[in-house]
């Protein structure tokens, strides 16, 4: 079944998810207005978008199969499937830290110098990491790149958040309850929640905030660093704040960073069946020249025989990251594939943002994906006008390929550095 997840590792437990779907995403044919809705169904939504329309359906109770088999026989719907959902019952982190200095020499992703990438018992091995002091001395970010963190939302009052958020200047010197700038949201200051339907995209569970400070945290002295110190996170929140969401929910949330203006699309969730609907949405984000950089998840499977999604969708604007531990080796946690996996990044013991001006170490594919958007986030700022196909392949051909990786993914670690030099394998 589809299973849609926070993407982050539970430490020393296995995760319990439920599996369940909401109704029935129908995709209407091109050109075709409306359908014939059967008596056994209720319409619970339509959604227009660049790249098609569709609707959310549910059945009556007991008339399920023979509702959809209707709906299946209509001529101007092309398909139905399942609007899938899930909730991740608990996560489980190292310790929640205050800040009052720099906590940098704890952020071993960005500088390993081998004794602060560890584990309880052993040490961690200097280097490995994504190479970003080296990085900063070429580029450390641009206020016009827009990284669009589809998660759980972002804490936009957290201080090391601040500075670096997209903000819509219009919404937010506009009149309240008016859609000022016209791209169909009311008040969107800082993004949208489709979670709640509403234009605050505030975070309650701190996942989002977690990735959106791996991206971009500021470098103001205090606190964490971000990959970018320069750049603008755009909240766009489809988990509630227990960490549940649906297809549809993500279908919302990519159409929103493509009319708004995301150069990445950074996507910490995933798994589960296949679904055409969401397949589409990336597709337009593609065709918008947008990066969608996927966690690969954390259930140690191959993904190349059990796919997951959206990582696994077959899209040339998909990049799927695996999570390396501080010696460079594949997190224990990690999904792995020599075809479908492109890149690894540091993702045990991550520190970053989380809700309430806190700092917290979460472990998880979630935490290499930000990793990754925001390594690209330096390459879109070094060199302006790249598109996003030659911006994947320099990401790949500069990764660093030790033997540990070198039999889990297509290539190998991430290197801010040489990819911003051009360096190749």
């Amino acid at each position: 079944m589809k299973r849609i997840f926070v993407a982050a590792a539970l430490v020393f437990a296995t995760p319990v998810l439920a599996q369940n779907f909401n109704g029935y995403i129908v995709k209407l044919k091109n050109n075709a207005e409306s359908f014939s809705l059967p008596k056994s169904m209720s319409a619970v939504e339509t959604l227009s978008t660049s790249f098609g329309t569709y609707a959310v359906v549910q059945p009556a109770e007991g008339l399920e199969q023979e509702s959809v088999e209707m709906l299946k026989n209509d001529s101007n719907i092309e398909y139905v499937e399942k609007n899938w959902i899930v909730t991740l019952d608990n996560e489980v982190t190292s310790e929640v830290m205050t800040s009052t200095d720099s906590m940098y020499s704890k952020q071993w992703g960005l500088k390993n110098t081998g004794t602060n990438s560890g584990g309880w018992f052993s040490s961690g091995k200097a280097g490995e990491d994504v190479n970003a002091e080296r990085a900063w001395e070429i580029q450390k970010g641009n206020k016009d790149i827009v990284v669009a963190v589809i998660d759980t939302g972002i804490d936009y009052r957290h201080p090391d958040l601040q500075a670096n958020l997209w903000v819509n200047e219009a919404e937010k010197n506009g009149e309240p309850g008016v859609d000022d700038d016209g791209n169909g949201f009311v008040d969107d200051v800082y993004g949208y929640d489709f979670a709640n339907n509403d234009a605050d995209p505030i975070d309650g569970h701190s996942h989002g905030t977690h990735c959106a400070g791996v991206i971009g945290a500021a470098h103001n002295g205090q606190g964490v660093m971000g990959v970018m110190s320069k750049v603008k996170l755009m909240g766009i929140k489809f988990l509630s704040d227990s960490g549940s969401g649906e297809t549809i929910g993500a279908i919302k949330s990519i159409e929103y960073a493509i009319k708004n203006g995301a150069n990445i699309m950074s996507n910490s969730w995933g798994g589960g069946e296949r679904s055409e609907a969401l397949k589409e949405a990336i597709v337009a984000a593609k065709d918008a020249g947008i990066l969608f950089v996927a966690a690969a998840g954390n259930e140690s499977n191959n993904n190349d025989s059990r796919p997951t999604y959206p990582a696994s969708y077959d899209v040339e604007n998909v990049i799927t990251v695996g999570a390396m531990d501080g010696k460079g080796n594949k997190a224990s946690f990690s999904n792995y594939g020599k075809e479908s996996v492109h890149v690894f990044a540091p993702g045990v013991n991550i520190l970053s943002t989380v809700k309430n001006g806190g700092y917290q170490k979460m472990s998880g594919t979630s935490m290499a994906t930000p990793m990754v958007s925001g390594v690209l986030g330096l390459l879109l700022s070094q060199e302006e006008g790249i598109n996003f196909s030659d911006a994947k392949t320099r990401l790949m051909e500069s990764t660093v390929r030790n033997s540990s990786l070198s039999k889990f993914s297509i290539d190998g670690r991430v290197d801010a550095f040489r990819m911003l030099r051009g360096e190749r394998n």
